[in-house]
Formats: structure tokens, C-alpha cells, sequence
């Protein structure tokens, strides 16, 4: 009989401790989930924000294109020369996507140039593991920077 009960006690507390594991665990995830929303924001509006800046630079009508998925492509391919609709390569899986990135190096490349900034500096999205980083300082020397 003392021994069922000691079995079932440590059943119990075994459970309750499952229990609160699994809420920590939960808590973690969620935790996790929200920092990542808010550092994603953080990177889209700051994005936002530099391409506003670079194409109010250049002069361009319509620099809110910038906040807009897919029409910040486009902005950025008009910025460079190219015609807006070559952005629909993205919808071609793989080959579209790698013709589009090229597309946008190549008009990044232009828009430094007219700016009078690096143009290599629009090489540095194609770095493996750091290339975002890189781009995202690229154009924000770009968008606040000064001219050389």
C-alpha cells in the first residue's frame, strides 16, 4: 500500500513537471516566434525607408513603391533602367528567381553609379551567409550617405 502510494505520487509529479516543461517549452517557441516578427518588420521598414530615400535621390514620381511586396522589385529594376515588368520572373521558380536577382544587381550597380557611390557595393548581396547584411548597409550608406 506505501508503495502505491509513493508510485503514485511520482506518477503526479512526474506529469506536473511534464506539464510545466512543455509550457516553458511553449512560452520559448512563442518567445522565439515574436522576436522574429518584430526583427523582420525592423529589416522590412528600414528597407522601406532607404529605397524611399535612394529613389527620392534619383528623382523618381514614385518613391512610395518602396512599401509595397513586389512593387519595391519593380522599383528598384526602374531605378536601373529596366522595364517594371520583369518582375513577374519570380514567378518562374528557380530560374526566374536567379534571372531577377541578377536583374536587380545589375540595377543596383546602375543606381550607385548615377549616385556616385561604389558600384561594387551592389556585389555584396551574392556573399554567402553575410550577403544580406551586406545589402542592407550598402543601401544605407546609399540612402543617407554622402556623395564621394
Amino acid at each position: 500500500m506505501e508503495g502505491e502510494i509513493f508510485e503514485t505520487c511520482g506518477e503526479v509529479m512526474r506529469s506536473i513537471g511534464g506539464v510545466a516543461t512543455g509550457g516553458v517549452l511553449a512560452s520559448l517557441m512563442t518567445l522565439g516566434i515574436m522576436i522574429a516578427i518584430l526583427v523582420f518588420a525592423a529589416v522590412y521598414v528600414f528597407h522601406s525607408i532607404a529605397w524611399v530615400r535612394i529613389a527620392t535621390k534619383r528623382k523618381y514620381k514614385k518613391p512610395w513603391l518602396a512599401w509595397i511586396p513586389f512593387a519595391n522589385i519593380s522599383l528598384i529594376l526602374m531605378l536601373g533602367g529596366f522595364h517594371w515588368a520583369w518582375v513577374f520572373l519570380v514567378l518562374i521558380p528557380i530560374a526566374g528567381w536567379i534571372a531577377v536577382l541578377v536583374l536587380m544587381i545589375t540595377s543596383m550597380w546602375k543606381i550607385f553609379e548615377k549616385l556616385k557611390y561604389p558600384e561594387w557595393m551592389s556585389l555584396g548581396i551574392i556573399i554567402p551567409r553575410v550577403g544580406f547584411i551586406l545589402y542592407l548597409v550598402a543601401i544605407g550608406a546609399v540612402a543617407w550617405g554622402k556623395k564621394k
